[in-house]
């Protein structure tokens, strides 16, 4: 998939969606607003809220995202269903995905809220923290394995 197909309307609903999960409690596997998301499944809930029914399911993953194997889970599943850009290309209302060991597979996503410039900000749950805002610090930028838009709404 390439090109730009979301409009500014598009991705202001994905920021809408994703800040109503903020102070969602992280919970491991869950996805739901207000009750317990872990990174995953607020990228989960955002999509069921603004393009519609999920395209497939996750299935049991563990909090480590196969380390151990290398698998790309994560990644493969983004590459299925959106539309990868170039790290420069990113905007606000894309999902970014991030290897948190460097050679490790990517596992853990966020919404962009605010871009690039001066760090921005994005929108992520992690383990001990509820959903949350927080600037895309250089630590955050140097782990980001992939950039991606979401397709458009199916409502």
């Amino acid at each position: 998939m390439t090109g730009d197909r979301s409009s500014a309307t598009d991705r202001t609903r994905i920021i809408e969606a994703a800040k109503a999960w903020l102070g969602t409690p992280y919970r491991h596997q869950a996805s739901l607003c207000g009750v317990g998301a872990d990174c995953l499944g607020l990228v989960r809930g955002v999509w069921r809220d603004v393009i519609g029914p999920e395209p497939e399911q996750p299935g049991a993953y563990s909090a480590d995202w196969a380390e151990a194997t290398g698998e790309e889970r994560l990644l493969q599943a983004a590459l299925r269903h959106m539309t990868r850009l170039p790290r420069d290309a990113a905007r606000p209302g894309d999902m970014l995905l991030f290897r948190i060991v460097e050679r490790g597979p990517a596992k853990h996503a966020a919404i962009l809220v605010d871009g690039f410039v001066n760090g921005g900000t994005i929108l992520h749950a992690y383990s001990g923290h509820d959903v949350c805002e927080t600037r895309l610090t250089a630590g955050w930028q140097r782990r980001l394995a992939g950039a991606f838009q979401f397709p458009k709404p199916l409502v």
